[in-house]
């Protein structure tokens, strides 16, 4: 069960390491593409960058949101010894979820489909939380 959820826990760490290339590349391109000036990182005002750009760095935000709760209910079910099936069924469950959600949001951006897809994750992690909980009543 533990090398499980640390292999869950890595699976997650892996999507953001993703996410931050793609989001780097695609500043890098767009600032040698001259959409965006190199001054504006300082800042990191980059409201005027194309739009693939700006959805890559808010991927990357979302990957310190939502996510967190998951590392946190993994620690947590790691430090208590209190992790069966079921949890581990869980945390991959939610990394699937992020890494759908991520798919979605940094080629389409369907909204619809992002949104039932990130409403999913956080459900998941909810359902973690009270597996946890409920194992340690």
């Amino acid at each position: 069960m533990t090398s499980q959820l640390i292999f869950a826990l890595f699976a997650q760490v892996l999507l953001t390491l993703i996410v931050m290339v793609i989001m780097g590349r695609r500043r890098f391109a767009a600032a040698r593409n001259k959409q965006i000036q190199m001054r504006q990182f300082a800042t990191m005002e980059l409201g005027s960058a194309p739009e693939s750009v700006q959805v890559a760095g808010r991927n990357f935000i979302n990957q310190f949101e939502i996510p967190v709760l998951f590392y946190v209910a993994v620690l947590c079910a790691l430090a208590t010894n209190t992790s069966g099936y079921t949890f581990v069924a869980l945390a991959w469950l939610f990394v699937l979820t992020r890494v759908i959600h991520s798919a979605i949001h940094l080629s389409t951006n369907h909204l619809r489909s992002r949104y039932f897809t990130f409403l999913a994750g956080c459900l998941v992690v909810l359902a973690m939380w009270l597996t946890l909980v409920w194992r340690l009543i």
